[in-house]
């Protein structure tokens, strides 16, 4: 029983939906290999990635902008009527070494029509054909460009997976750096430790379809670059209390069927005794990115939230 009122249980149970969405995804190819030999023998000498193309009906259902910084695209999603009163920068999800999946393009659109946002995606290199150098410089570019022309306190940061963790890492980088720090942040199922060191993990690794602790151990050392794991520039989660204190009012979305949970849940503390406004909410056999099943009542509840987040002062 969850005492702590930080922590919120948002679905006792799943909806037939998502049950059905994961029966069907645990017999699809794999999105990751499930074992660290399985990663590397993909990403060795693989052809270079592409993002999804966003889809073209978007340009009928929002105002849409493009650009390049540094070399690469910027896809900006206002809402019909024009630019909105809070902008969003979304960091989508995939490893660090995968690009846009077709499935974040949805739930992009679907932030905007619900929470009446404008949502700034960028498309960013990947690892490991880029370093995260030059994922981390095309992040402050977007954001030291969004910054100049929008208010930073009506400015959230979000991401879904390892996208959380550029969220987070990019919020933490501009308090080290003094810079304007955004309004918000919104992490969707964030990957806080590369190492994923908490012993805990393992008992939810049989319930995880997508996630599995050999394989993410094995991308992360790939994406780490020689750092050292739990640098808290690799690993968030080991943040200093000092650099936490200063971070924006943040909330949390986990599945309780997703590794990430366990981190998600130990950050949650790390931020709250460090006096940040946090929050976290769990949903009962959801997976990793549920949020991004868009049509499920699990995605609605977590929308919706999101939308009220943004409303609250």
């Amino acid at each position: 029983m969850l005492t702590d009122t930080s922590i919120e249980l948002r679905s006792a149970s799943p909806s037939l939906l998502l049950g059905f969405v994961k029966w069907l995804v645990g017999r699809r190819p794999a999105v990751f290999p499930h074992d660290e030999a399985g990663f590397h023998a993909v990403m060795n000498g693989r052809k270079r990635p592409e993002d999804a193309p966003m889809p073209e009906g978007f340009r009928s259902r929002f105002l849409v902008e493009e650009r390049e910084v540094l070399g690469h695209k910027v896809v900006t999603l206002h809402p019909k009527a024009g630019p909105a009163e809070w902008h969003m920068l979304y960091f989508h999800g995939g490893g660090f070494v995968r690009p846009m999946f077709k499935e974040h393009w949805p739930l992009v659109a679907e932030m905007v029509k619900v929470c009446g946002i404008s949502v700034t995606v960028p498309l960013y290199p990947v690892v490991p054909e880029a370093s995260y150098t030059a994922q981390d410089a095309l992040a402050d570019a977007v954001y030291a460009e969004l910054a100049a022309a929008h208010d930073p306190a009506r400015i959230i940061l979000n991401g879904d997976s390892a996208g959380g963790h550029m969220a987070l890492a990019l919020a933490l980088r501009l308090v080290r750096a003094g810079g304007p720090l955004p309004g918000k942040l919104a992490l969707f199922a964030p990957w806080l430790d590369l190492g994923l060191a908490d012993p805990a993990i393992a008992a939810v690794e049989p319930h995880d379809i997508m996630l599995k602790i050999g394989t993410l151990r094995a991308c992360g050392a790939l994406v780490a670059g020689g750092r050292a794991i739990d640098d808290p520039a690799v690993s968030p989660l080991y943040a200093s209390a000092q650099d936490l204190a200063q971070l924006p009012p943040t909330r949390i979305w986990t599945g309780r069927h997703d590794l990430f949970i366990v981190d998600s849940r130990s950050f949650l503390g790390r931020l709250r005794a460090a006096g940040v406004d946090a929050k976290l909410y769990e949903y009962e056999a959801a997976p990793h990115v549920f949020m991004a099943i868009v049509p499920t009542r699990e995605a609605k509840d977590a929308l919706g939230l999101l939308k009220e987040f943004l409303r609250a002062h």
